[in-house]
């Protein structure tokens, strides 16, 4: 799975993301990309793929499924965390 075209959204400036996302489909020609977020960052997460499929790809990109879901892990106090995941799947039209 290291060839899929995933975007990790994070802490870096949010155009960052919708450039990859961009990138993704116009280099790399990429029949599908997926946003993927976790925690505080999933409400990012979605304004990347409305920025990217309705601004810079409208009527090219559009959103084909989204996920939802938790991860459950221990924190830096050895305590169990759960926290929220999404992925967005851009498809091209």
């Amino acid at each position: 799975m290291a060839d899929d075209n995933s975007i990790f959204v994070g802490g870096k400036p949010f155009m960052n993301y919708v450039t990859g996302v961009v990138m993704q489909f116009t280099t790399k020609n990429a029949p599908e990309v997926i946003v993927k977020a976790r925690g505080k960052f999933i409400s990012r997460a979605v304004d990347v793929a409305e920025v990217a499929s309705k601004r810079f790809l409208n009527g090219q990109v559009a959103i084909n499924n989204i996920k939802i879901d938790s991860e459950e892990f221990q924190n830096k106090e050895g305590r169990d965390v759960r926290v929220s995941t999404i992925e967005i799947a851009l498809g091209k039209l």
